[in-house]
């Protein structure tokens, strides 16, 4: 699926607070919405992508970051802010999101 087929609310809680952080993070993003068939599964994946990211140490933060990654203390909370997010659109039914 592309980004662009996301409801509003999962799209601004995920893609656009991750472009408020950092565009790297938001390619992370992304890319993982090409192996997804719907929201759902692109909600549930975004999760376990926060969890990993939050595992990374820092040489692999790096390579995300393409060499200038933030603080790891900003990169956590910036995860943190995207996870609360997630769990909101989640305890909306798909039905009642909006969709473009």
């Amino acid at each position: 699926m592309d980004t662009d087929e996301l409801s509003v609310e999962a799209y601004k809680a995920i893609i656009t607070e991750s472009e408020l952080f950092n565009d790297d993070l938001t390619l992370q993003f992304g890319l993982l919405s090409d192996d997804c068939s719907d929201e759902d599964e692109f909600l549930e994946k975004s999760l376990k992508l926060i969890k990993k990211i939050k595992s990374y140490g820092p040489n692999t933060l790096d390579e995300i970051f393409f060499g200038h990654p933030p603080s790891h203390k900003e990169i956590i909370r910036a995860l943190d802010k995207i996870l609360k997010n997630i769990e909101k659109v989640q305890k909306i039914p798909i039905g009642e999101r909006t969709f473009e």
